[in-house]
Formats: structure tokens, C-alpha cells, sequence
């Protein structure tokens, strides 16, 4: 008997496995496609060569958690302990699922905002709670009104992503205060903050869980360096959170992998110094003004894109075939795989839109779009 039987092959996986049998352009998981930074490289040749590969401390690599709680005062002003508020986990797949197994009971509802990471789910159901999914607005606006009907008394936990994959939508101020209100009817409702895109953004600024001070005592956030530093396969991110919920965090974290990769932190350490974390969004930002350059004689049209390395574009004014065979059809007709929505909405919600990742080296967006003009 599944304790999961309802949830099969990620679309990720499916999607990636049709682009390597027909050959196609994969547009479709979110990792790039470009060569990691050189000075990355040379350091971690630098670390393999010193005697570092036992176990680090259960946490993270103390150097490390300062460097963390460094970037989180330069960025957003807010001061974190690094010996008991930030957690090394294994990518944010993990620290998502330690933060939910720690902090979430059976019989507890969470709510979560569809479009939605296929994890989060998952994660709730292995609690025996119960995920309680609520679509955002048409423009991936949250839907504070359906949000606030949902909330009751068993609401233990709202998880937010911000900035959005799949959609690249981001947070305003507004939003936050929306969020902050109907939280002070719930003071025991915790808030599961996924930014894992955080330094991702382009014309308007990520807004993070750190800059709003009313919400530190009741908040985890996710963030990756995975991400951030294009080296998805890495599997290196981090959690912050307020001693109280950090402590319980830990107890799951170190049953799922102890500590993570030695030479990661050791590297990443290194790295942060060298690197520009606010140069980020500028750099994503000509990947995803060149992508939407290329696409605009396409028959797609295109929603806005304000953060992530994600485009989400809409075929339903000229095809009706459902999200996942029109998907498909893009890999077996036209050599490009792209991801579905459906697989983000509770129920499969076809919207007739499709996610490209164009974090994707130039002749990869160049050969994809002269493909996908012959739609």
C-alpha cells in the first residue's frame, strides 16, 4: 500500500526524459545550460586537495553560517544568529522538507498557492495533514480573499513562493500587508517562505520574509545557492528561522543527512566573497529580454516575467489541445520541451499555458525559437 498513490513520475522527470529520446531542445527542468563560473571551478579544485572530506558540523560549516548571516544583514537588514538560525541543508527540496516534517501534525491543514512546487504536497501528505490548494488570481496574484475563507482553527502552515516559479511572478508591499493581516488572526499559523529565486529579479525588487520584522518569529525561509550560483546539481541551500522553530527543524534534518557536502561549503564559502549576489538579476534579466525578443514572432503570447529564469506563455488562442499532449507535441513535432502548468494546479487545471526556462546559453534560445516559429 502507497503512501503517496497518488503521486507518480514528476512531469520534470517526464519532460527531460522525452527531450533525451527525440533530441530535442530542453527547455523544459530549470537548471542552465551555461558553464559555471571559472573562479568557482578553481576553487573547489583548490578544496578537493586539502584534508576536509569527513563530516562538518551537524548545521553547516561555522565559516559558512556567518557569511550567510552576513549576506541576509547586507541584503535585507535583517540580523540572524548563525549558530542557532540558519540551517545548511541539502538543496531546498530538503530543507522544504525537514521545515514541514518538524513543524506540521497530523490532521493540521497547510495551505498552498497553485501553481505550485510539486514537493510541497507530498511533503504535507507524509504528516497525514492536509494540503489545502488554492489557485491564484488569472495574473498569479495571490487571491487574499480565497485565501482568508480557507483559513481556520487546523491551518497550521501557509507556504508561500515568492519570487514564483513556475509563473515569475513577484510579491508587492501590498501583498505582504495583505499576508500580515490575516496572519494576526492566526498567531499560531507558521509561514514556510520559498525564495529560492530571491536574488532573481528584474525591473522590480524582490521583497523577502527578512524585511518584514512582524513576521521573523513565525517564519522559515528557503533559500539556494543552488540557484543562485547555477550549480543546481550542487543540492547546497539554506533555511532561516528563529530559534524556537529552529531547533525542532534540526532534530528532522539530522535524521534525513546529518551535514551536507563538505567541499559545497567549503567552496561556497569561498565563493561569496568573490561573487556579486546583486548582479544577478541583471544578468538574468538580458537571458530573459533576449528570450522574449525571439519569441515575439512566435504565435505564443507572453506573460510578464519579473523574476525566476522562468517565461510562461499561453497557446490557447490558437490550439485547444490540453496542456500536457500540447507539451508533448512540442517535443515530438517540433524538437522543443517545454513544461505544463496543469501539473502545478490541484486537480490538473489545464490554463492552456506552457513554462520555458531560458536560463540557456544564447544558441539554445536562437535554435529553439526558429523551431518554435514554425507552430
Amino acid at each position: 500500500m502507497s503512501k503517496l498513490p497518488n503521486i507518480s513520475t514528476s512531469i520534470f522527470t517526464t519532460m527531460s526524459q522525452m527531450a533525451n529520446e527525440y533530441r530535442a531542445i530542453n527547455l523544459s527542468q530549470g537548471f542552465p545550460n551555461f558553464p559555471v563560473d571559472q573562479k568557482l571551478k578553481d576553487i573547489v579544485i583548490k578544496w578537493t586537495q586539502e584534508e576536509i572530506h569527513q563530516y562538518l558540523p551537524m548545521a553547516g560549516y561555522p565559516p559558512l553560517l556567518e557569511k550567510i548571516a552576513k549576506l541576509t544583514q547586507d541584503s535585507y537588514q535583517r540580523k540572524v544568529n548563525p549558530s542557532t538560525e540558519i540551517l545548511i541543508t541539502a538543496g531546498a527540496t530538503q530543507g522544504i522538507f525537514a521545515a514541514i516534517q518538524a513543524l506540521v501534525y497530523a490532521n493540521d491543514e497547510v495551505i498552498i498557492l497553485d501553481p505550485s512546487y510539486d514537493s510541497y504536497e507530498s511533503t504535507i501528505l507524509l504528516c497525514n495533514a492536509k494540503p489545502i490548494r488554492i489557485a491564484l488570481n488569472e495574473d498569479f496574484t495571490p487571491n487574499w480573499e480565497a485565501i482568508a475563507n480557507r483559513m481556520n482553527s487546523k491551518t497550521r502552515m501557509i507556504v508561500t513562493n515568492n519570487p514564483h516559479n513556475p509563473t515569475g511572478k513577484i510579491w508587492s508591499e501590498q501583498d505582504y500587508i495583505q499576508l500580515e493581516k490575516l496572519l494576526d488572526l492566526y498567531p499560531n499559523v507558521i509561514l514556510l517562505s520559498d525564495e529560492v529565486y530571491e536574488y532573481i529579479t528584474f525591473e522590480n525588487k524582490h521583497i523577502s520574509i527578512h524585511q518584514r520584522e512582524k513576521l521573523w518569529h513565525r517564519s522559515v525561509s528557503v533559500s539556494s545557492f543552488g540557484k543562485s550560483f547555477h550549480i543546481t546539481g550542487w543540492k547546497i541551500g539554506y533555511l532561516i528561522a528563529t530559534e524556537q522553530l529552529m531547533i525542532e527543524i534540526k532534530k528532522v534534518h539530522q535524521f534525513l543527512v546529518f551535514s551536507v557536502n563538505s567541499i559545497a561549503q567549503y567552496a561556497v564559502n569561498d565563493y561569496i566573497d568573490v561573487v556579486k549576489v546583486s548582479e544577478l538579476g541583471g544578468f538574468y534579466q538580458q537571458k530573459r529580454d533576449f528570450f522574449r525578443s525571439l519569441m515575439q514572432e512566435t504565435k505564443f503570447e507572453l506573460f510578464p516575467c519579473e523574476g525566476t529564469y522562468f517565461q510562461v506563455a499561453s497557446y490557447g488562442h490558437f490550439s485547444n489541445e490540453n496542456d500536457l499532449d500540447f507539451a508533448k507535441k512540442l517535443v515530438t513535432d517540433f524538437g522543443v520541451a517545454t513544461i505544463p502548468l496543469s501539473p502545478f494546479y490541484a486537480g490538473g487545471k489545464d490554463v492552456k499555458c506552457i513554462r520555458f526556462c531560458f536560463a540557456k546559453d544564447d544558441e539554445t534560445l536562437i535554435k529553439a525559437a526558429e523551431r518554435l516559429l514554425k507552430i
